[in-house]
């Protein structure tokens, strides 16, 4: 799983790399074979104002499926990371459970026996 973490208007801090890397992986390892790329935006909307404007934008590239976009905004930006997270784990195994569903549904294909009527 390659895990793509950007910080956008503050510098990251390894405690908060580690702490992203962390829930990332324990949320999304069920569906691991599935996930192509992970990026993560990280962003302080307000700067030094303050307020519930911790940033976490999750876009979790699939395999055969479209890409699962989560986002959330919080007054702390670990509880962001931890929500935005918890929400793409729920959802990645949503979407590939429809998948299989869909492919046991789906009538087989009748063999191509050349013969025009």
């Amino acid at each position: 799983m390659q895990i793509d973490i950007q910080a956008r208007h503050f510098s990251l801090t390894n405690a908060l790399r580690n702490h992203a890397e962390h829930r990332l992986r324990l949320a999304l390892t069920c569906c691991n074979n599935h996930i192509q790329k992970i990026v993560m935006r990280l962003s302080d909307i307000n700067g030094p104002r303050g307020g519930a404007d911790k940033h976490c934008h999750l876009q979790v590239v699939l395999a055969g499926l479209p890409d699962v976009v989560i986002e959330d905004t919080e007054t702390n930006l670990y509880v962001a990371i931890n929500r935005a997270t918890d929400r793409a784990g729920r959802t990645l195994v949503r979407k590939i459970r429809r998948q299989k569903t869909r492919l046991k549904q789906s009538p087989p294909l009748l063999p191509d026996t050349g013969n025009i009527l």
